[in-house]
């Protein structure tokens, strides 16, 4: 197993404990198994206290043995309930905090309420900003796993063709198709699980559609949905039998010790409509203006602008991004989950900047299916470098 180096966990604790400071908070105390994993190396249950100055403090609740393991932290310690943490806090010298940062945009209220408690004379505030503003920007380290990530879903899209070609004359499924490529990743080390930031966010691998399943709209921000298996699972793969002369859209998320690389592909058994052909040049087309113009210090708005003025110039705009109920954006931070910072879109005003890590994909969705690609890049000094890697045209099987 890969685990996290030292001197990665030593800059990403540096890199918050240099905001807490700037912004007068005495310290964080990280939940979250997504936040866990970034600033320790482990994802097991428990607490890691950050200070503003000084060394941090990992409370493991289970299991302590794996996260002694999985670490580079040297203060390790278990923790039977959270009452005790401000006594372990005391030995280290945290006596008096006059404020301390929670996780607020994902804590359950039910554990800020016992912080209330336990922390009664300190001030709880917010930095699930600062958090996600330290883990915006990837490190060398990130890039090469992702890059990992990116091989991952290359070696998965490569199975899609050859699999139409055997089982498509006997009528197979949407999840027939999904639960083959699902089985497949997961054998090449997909860790089966997708991460997403907030409450009831979620999604099993990703999309596999055909056809009119791909404009049904999902519970998800993205711009496919699906009808999923169930109406209590109302995404993704259904029940529907693939046909011949109509699109088979794979979005799909791989995710690789602990990395996500996001990407769409668009699959036909014959042929497509001119409308659609056409409408899928467009979207490269976009994506390529994307690629060469989102430098570092480009405004993420603008690069949104561009995309819908490229798309309603072709004639399509009514289609980009989802239909009938599009997103509002045309790319999305990805990290150690699928809906990290920046995010293209109106009124998104960040810069750009380099070792940023972004998923981009303009894709039009008609009554009909769905076209365009999705590909994860990393901001570099002259634009996007791509990190996914297959064939961008339509695939004819």
């Amino acid at each position: 197993m890969r685990r996290t180096p030292p001197s990665e966990i030593n800059q990403r604790i540096a890199a918050l404990q240099k905001l807490l400071g700037e912004n007068n908070i005495d310290g964080a105390l990280i939940a979250d198994s997504a936040d866990m994993f970034y600033f320790t190396g482990s994802a097991q249950r428990g607490y890691l206290f950050i200070p503003a100055a000084g060394n941090p403090l990992m409370a493991i609740k289970r299991s302590f043995t794996r996260a002694k393991e999985d670490s580079a932290l040297t203060d390790i310690v278990s923790l039977g309930n959270i009452k005790a943490l401000p006594a372990l806090l005391a030995e280290r010298g945290y006596t008096k905090l006059a404020s301390l940062g929670l996780e607020m945009d994902v804590l359950p209220t039910s554990l800020y309420l016992n912080c209330q408690k336990i922390f009664s004379d300190t001030k709880l505030v917010d930095i699930s900003g600062l958090i996600r503003n330290v883990r915006m920007i990837k490190s060398p380290y990130e890039i090469e796993i992702l890059k990992d990530a990116a091989k991952l879903n290359c070696k998965m899209f490569s199975q899609v063709e050859g699999y139409l070609e055997r089982y498509l004359k006997e009528g197979i499924t949407e999840l027939d198709l999904a639960g083959y490529l699902e089985g497949f990743s997961r054998s090449e080390g997909h860790a089966g699980r997708v991460r997403m930031r907030g409450f009831d966010q979620e999604v099993f691998y990703g999309h596999v559609l055909s056809g009119t399943n791909c404009s049904i709209p999902g519970c998800m921000e993205s711009p496919t949905g699906g009808p999923g298996s169930s109406v209590s699972a109302p995404q993704g793969a259904g029940y529907k039998k693939i046909a011949r002369d109509e699109v088979v859209f794979i979005d799909f998320v791989a995710v690789y010790d602990g990395y996500l690389a996001d990407q769409s592909r668009a699959f036909c058994m014959g042929k497509l409509p001119d409308k659609l052909v056409k409408a899928h040049e467009v979207a490269l087309e976009i994506q390529a203006a994307i690629q060469q113009k989102a430098k570092p210090g480009v405004l993420c708005e603008d690069m949104h602008k561009m995309a819908l003025k490229m798309a309603d110039e072709s004639g399509f705009g009514a289609y980009f991004l989802g239909y009938p109920e599009p997103v509002v954006f045309v790319s999305h931070g990805v990290g150690i989950e699928l809906n990290e910072w920046p995010v293209m879109a109106l009124g998104i005003k960040v810069p750009l900047e380099k070792g940023m890590v972004m998923a981009v994909e303009p894709k039009f969705i008609f009554p009909e299916g769905a076209v365009g690609v999705e590909n994860t890049f990393v901001v570099g000094d002259n634009g996007l470098e791509k990190l996914t890697v297959f064939n961008e045209g339509i695939n004819y099987v």
